[in-house]
């Protein structure tokens, strides 16, 4: 049966998408996950969004709302629904270089943002690939490259433009709709479709970058040292480390970044690592303007090309017990994908109930992914060693929310006043992510 065609409402003539059409291609599915929704609809302004908005309420269809980037969930598109694609308002402005206050829409990517705010010796920390998405990112936390030094990409937006699930546009900040604020950094997926954020940013031009690899032992001993050091190391500098098992050896590849360096402190954050584990065996380390971390040249289309699934927690600190099961899960005969971050350092300055992200005493993300053809059930023997060990969930890592993962990311009163505050901004549950 043929679907039947939409009316479109004059101020999204030219702004709809759908199968046939040849950009339907690129707009239908996400990073991780194909999708085949009805239509995408692809507004320039605030005002077209809650004419979006009105079109898809008025549909009766599954929504889904997309800023433009990875959307590792894949809950970003649909089958048979509508979606808002926000890829077009990718707008940039330096509103006050002196206070450092940037506005930056929501369909932008960090890459573009990186590059523009540079010729103004400016920096936001923003994931750690120049293709994610502002809205998205920006909303659930931001855990980037300058996290020990910034924090999270949240804890410095100073105003957002909101528009709610009954088409009403508005502004929050400290003395407007704080309670909507609040939502908006950590749980602004399920208040409201945030179009432009006003964001702090940093004083940052040249960062120090290292990629290390080193040949690790099987029972923990070299995480606890890499933990060990990043508990004592100056906030300049984050980390991230990926696990990988060829045949009978455990690799560590650590990316470092030291931020607003120079060749000294570089060394000097770097040279510990080196000492981790049981034979270095590679190394690159330059300085680079930040944009370098977080390239144009990643910017590409997201057609579902890297389906995976994604589950994560976190670590207070990292035990000898912890460590080992670190280790014991890189080298499952699935062959899961484990990454460890850096938090804390400025990441922890914020109380917990500032914003909705309450994890802040915690040091390490862990983050475990599946790739076909295994799943959520290799997945969740991976996780089960570590989900014992771990605490508290960073949303922009689950790839499959729902009420069990809700709890996680968004624990007890952190959780109460988040369903509260999505019901109060959209009692009709049609922008709800969980």
């Amino acid at each position: 049966m043929t679907p039947k065609p939409f009316t479109v409402p004059p101020e999204l003539e030219g702004r709809i998408v759908t199968p046939g059409d040849a950009r339907y291609r690129l707009l239908s599915s996400t990073y991780t996950t194909m999708a085949e929704p009805a239509a995408v609809l692809i507004p320039e302004s605030a005002r077209e969004v809650v004419a979006a908005l009105r079109f898809a309420r008025e549909q009766g269809l599954p929504l889904s709302v997309r800023s433009g980037g990875h959307g590792l969930s894949g809950r970003s598109s649909n089958n048979g629904g509508v979606v808002i694609d926000l890829s077009a308002l990718n707008r940039i402005e330096v509103l006050d270089r002196e206070a450092r206050l940037v506005r930056v829409e929501a369909g932008a990517r960090w890459a573009t943002v990186a590059q523009a705010l540079a010729p103004h010796g400016l920096a936001i920390s923003s994931g750690d690939h120049g293709n994610v998405g502002v809205g998205g990112l920006a909303t659930g936390g931001g855990i980037g490259w300058l996290a020990r030094r910034y924090g999270l990409t949240i804890d410095h937006i100073r105003a957002a433009e909101v528009v709610l699930a009954d088409g009403t546009t508005v502004r929050t900040d400290a003395e407007h709709e704080p309670d909507l604020l609040w939502a908006v950094r950590g749980a602004g997926s399920g208040a409201g479709i945030v179009v432009a954020f006003e964001i702090e940013a940093m004083e940052l031009r040249e960062v120090g970058y290292a990629q290390i690899v080193v040949r690790i032992d099987r029972d923990g001993h070299a995480l606890r040292q890499w933990a060990e050091h990043m508990a004592s190391a100056t906030r300049d500098l984050t980390t991230a480390v990926t696990l990988q098992s060829h045949g009978s050896a455990l690799i560590a590849a650590i990316t470092a970044v030291v931020a607003d360096a120079d060749e000294p402190r570089l060394r000097a954050a770097v040279e510990p690592l080196l000492k981790i584990g049981t034979g270095l065996l590679d190394l690159h380390a330059q300085l680079a303007p930040y944009p370098a971390l977080v390239s144009t040249a990643h910017l590409h289309p997201n057609t579902g090309q890297q389906p995976s699934t994604t589950t994560n927690g976190l670590l207070t600190a990292m035990t000898d017990d912890d460590a080992a099961a670190l280790t014991a899960t890189a080298t499952l005969p699935a062959h899961p994908l484990v990454q460890l971050r850096s938090v804390g350092g400025a990441v922890n300055d914020v109380p917990a109930d500032a914003t909705a992200y309450p994890h802040r005493h915690q040091n390490t993300l862990v983050i475990v992914s599946t790739f076909p053809p295994h799943g959520g059930v290799e997945l969740d023997a991976a996780w089960h060693p570590l989900a014992g060990r771990v605490d508290g969930a960073y949303t922009g890592f689950e790839s499959r929310p729902g009420p069990e993962a809700f709890s996680r990311i968004y624990p007890g009163a952190t959780g109460e006043r988040v369903i509260g505050l999505w019901d109060r901004y959209d009692p009709d549950r049609i922008l709800r992510a969980f």
